[in-house]
């Protein structure tokens, strides 16, 4: 099944016109909201350095399933 996403409002400007691959592989602050100061901390507290570490991070997959359920038992 193919899946497509307007990123544009999702990311910085800088990063609007890569493929996924490649925002994945790109510095957190890539995403819009994201500042270098925010980015600089997630390095530091958990080792995330790319928008790919930041979605396989262990803590931030167990939040975002978790507000899933949540979700799905309102």
């Amino acid at each position: 099944m193919a899946i497509s996403a307007d990123l544009a409002k999702q990311l910085d400007k800088a990063y609007e016109d890569l493929s996924v691959a490649e925002v994945l592989d790109a510095p957190v602050a890539a995403l819009a909201g994201v500042s270098e100061g925010d980015a600089e901390k997630l390095d530091a507290a958990f080792g995330i350095k790319t928008v790919r570490d930041l979605g396989a991070n262990k803590y931030f997959r167990l939040a975002a399933a978790l507000v899933d359920l949540d979700a799905s038992a309102k």
